[in-house]
């Protein structure tokens, strides 16, 4: 298992990832197709921000992403792993990489927006839920999900 800065030539790879590990939970097609935009790791997305891909037995099979936005805030933009490799410890390793990358850095907030699916392992990893927000689909919402780091 490694976890390495994905490269400009990863953003395919990613891209795929990112829409089969949203189709997990069950989405339709057409919803799928409205968040599609959404969902695509442009060259540029990777260039612009801190990306780092997961591999297993020289394959990528999951990745995070993450933007600093100012001196005191850190946004988690992406978690996702292939489906295969959901609910079998690989996203506790992304998240405690991700935690471990940023520690030493003299931001006091990581915060994210989850997939509502995802709401519990965020709390599990000492996330908690400060707000909601409203997406494109009528009635539904992300929870917006926030840490404030302990700097020793």
């Amino acid at each position: 298992m490694t976890i390495q800065p994905a490269n400009t030539t990863d953003h395919e790879i990613l891209t795929n990832i990112t829409k089969k590990s949203k189709a997990f939970w069950g989405y339709s097609e057409d919803l799928l197709l409205v968040w599609d935009d959404a969902l695509t790791i442009t060259e540029d997305y990777i260039t612009k921000n801190d990306v780092y891909k997961f591999s297993l037995d020289e394959s990528i099979v999951g990745y995070y992403s993450y933007i600093i936005e100012d001196e005191h805030n850190i946004k988690l933009d992406n978690l996702f792993l292939l489906p295969q490799y959901i609910g079998k410890g690989m996203g506790n390793y992304l998240i405690t990489d991700f935690l471990n990358r940023i520690q030493n850095q003299t931001h006091k907030r990581v915060y994210l927006e989850s997939e509502p699916y995802a709401e519990g392992f965020y709390k599990k990893h000492g996330f908690q839920t400060v707000g909601k927000l409203e997406t494109v689909v009528k009635y539904r919402f992300m929870p917006v999900m926030e840490m404030i780091l302990q700097k020793s």
